[in-house]
Formats: structure tokens, sequence, C-alpha cells
């Protein structure tokens, strides 16, 4: 859920922390790693593949 569409204010701030923590945590998985992490629609297509090794176009069809 995006923090403009959390309903109340104890939800934007829980929205804002959430994101605040997988950012910190990207960055230290990235920092470990030695490379950045794929981003958008590399990231959705890497992650189909990581759990059985298809794509997402292939376990449509």
């Amino acid at each position: 859920m995006a923090i403009a569409n959390a309903p109340t204010a104890k939800g934007k701030e829980a929205a804002k922390g959430l994101k605040q923590a997988a950012k910190k945590e990207e960055k230290k998985v990235e920092a470990k790693t030695g490379r950045d992490l794929k981003k958008g629609e590399k990231r959705f297509e890497e992650r189909s593949k990581s759990s059985d090794g298809k794509s997402a176009g292939a376990k449509q069809k």
C-alpha cells in the first residue's frame, strides 16, 4: 500500500516506516553482494524465475 493511500495517520506512519526499513535492508544487501539489486520489471522477472525456474509469461501459458 502506498503511503498516500493509507486511511489513517497511524497507517501512514506504519507505511513510511516499512518503506524506510525496506530501503535500509536493500542497501545492506547491495553492499554485501557488491552489486545493485534489480528494480521494477527486471526484479519481478528475477523473483519469478528464482521460485521455480520459469518466467512469469511461461507460467501463464
